[in-house]
């Protein structure tokens, strides 16, 4: 996995593209103007429109925004991190809701945005999976813009009503149910990217319905060898493994958008993946309720898996550096912005204080289930640090694509989060 460790050394010449692109719009800007050179990888359809808000915003108060897109979450992070320990920084840079820029915080290359939480009383407003990540031993060290919740069953009703499916499926041999429908109606099951990234997410939609909130935490918060070596967790992984039958020939390598165009299309069925597949079914003009469906979990009681997008802001003592970050900081925290954003990202503001209806449908689902304290639960990034997070997904990929018996992948998993 990425760290400031094993980053140092890696992607330089993409470091000295950025870092040229960065200078050549740096010196058309107005000088007076706080410029902001931000490193994000929202480069999709729906991303690139819901960024441009963000960028209009910055605008409108008075900052130069200077956008350095990378495509690749992976990619991305390396490349900003190899921009602060070479010494050229961004301005600011995306990163998810997670111990990915733990490593960058003990390093000490990040200003802290403890004024901004103070003045909107984050301790209070935000929930704990989010302030677990965010926070590091008393000081805020990044600005949440939106929440994602990674497991959400996106499905298209055109496949259903060919498939004879009359309604969603409340649970996993119902799921199965349907599934096998699609799959005898000639169209795709279930539209997958074959990413390694893209099977932890299936995973853990399958670990949190089968398992419910208790399990889920156990196994990743816990990492309770006990529970990993138990088993309930043993079915989880038969049947995740028992969802390889129900993808198509051109699942690995693919893309998640492109796997969610295939759900636009209506040529597959379902699509287990995070909220940001929504900008997608936006972009295409798509409506929830009426052309696709959503389902946070088969019951009521399925644990809500949050992620999000967070900005952090690489350490400088450069006062203009310094006064273009306070802005941006201020500018992703207003109610407003979070839910313009959110109307094309797929995702839900962060801020429990905005007003949603003009929100859709499934965004207004997630708003209602966050009200909910007991099903808030992070994502496997938000326990595990990207050592363990990527030594299980390099499990769970090799069981998915292999023969590997489910006995070997599971007592893999329990080692892989022994320490």
């Amino acid at each position: 996995m990425f760290t400031v460790r094993t980053l140092a050394t890696a992607c330089a010449w993409l470091c000295a593209v950025a870092s040229a692109q960065a200078a050549s719009t740096s010196a058309t800007s107005t000088s007076a103007a706080p410029r902001a050179e931000v490193i994000h990888w929202w480069t999709s359809g729906g991303e690139s429109v819901a960024v441009k808000q963000v960028a209009q915003a910055y605008r409108s108060a008075g900052g130069v925004w200077i956008d350095t897109a990378i495509a690749g979450g992976d990619q991305s992070r390396a490349v900003t991190i190899n921009r602060i320990v070479g010494g050229n920084p961004p301005t600011a840079a995306q990163f998810n809701t997670s111990k990915q820029f733990l490593d960058v915080i003990e390093a000490g290359m990040l200003n802290n945005v403890d004024a901004v939480a103070r003045a909107q009383n984050w301790d209070q407003m935000l929930p704990a999976p989010i302030i677990d990540v965010i926070k590091v031993q008393g000081h805020y060290y990044a600005v949440p813009l939106n929440i994602h919740m990674q497991t959400w069953f996106w499905y298209s009703k055109a496949a259903f009503q060919k498939a004879g499916i009359a309604r969603e499926p409340a649970s996993m041999d119902e799921f199965f149910a349907a599934l096998d429908k699609l799959k005898a109606a000639g169209i795709i099951p279930l539209a997958h990217g074959g990413q390694s990234w893209q099977e932890t997410v299936l995973f853990s939609a399958i670990l949190a319905n089968m398992g419910g909130k208790e399990l889920y935490l156990k196994a990743m918060r816990d990492r309770d060898q006990a529970t990993l070596l138990g088993p309930e967790f043993r079915k989880v992984l038969l049947a995740f493994k028992r969802l390889k039958s129900y993808v198509d020939a051109g699942s690995p390598g693919r893309n998640w958008n492109d796997a969610t165009a295939l759900v636009i299309s209506g040529r597959a069925g379902f699509q287990v993946m995070g909220d940001w597949a929504k900008g997608e079914f936006t972009n295409a003009g798509q409506t929830a309720g009426q052309h696709y469906g959503c389902m946070a979990g088969f019951t009521a009681s399925t644990p809500y898996l949050i992620q999000g997008d967070v900005f952090v802001f690489p350490r400088t003592d450069k006062a203009q550096a310094v006064r273009a970050q306070q802005l941006l900081a201020k500018v992703v925290s207003q109610p407003n912005l979070q839910v313009n954003f959110s109307k094309l990202k797929g995702s839900i503001p962060v801020r429990t204080d905005v007003d949603a209806t003009s929100l859709d449908l499934c965004a207004r689902k997630g708003i209602e289930i966050m009200k909910d304290r007991a099903r808030q639960a992070g994502v496997t990034e938000v326990y595990l640090t990207p050592d363990q997070n990527g030594a299980m997904q390099d499990v769970l990929t090799a069981y998915w694509n292999t023969s590997m018996p489910v006995e070997r992948a599971q007592k893999s998993i329990a080692n892989a989060l022994k320490y």
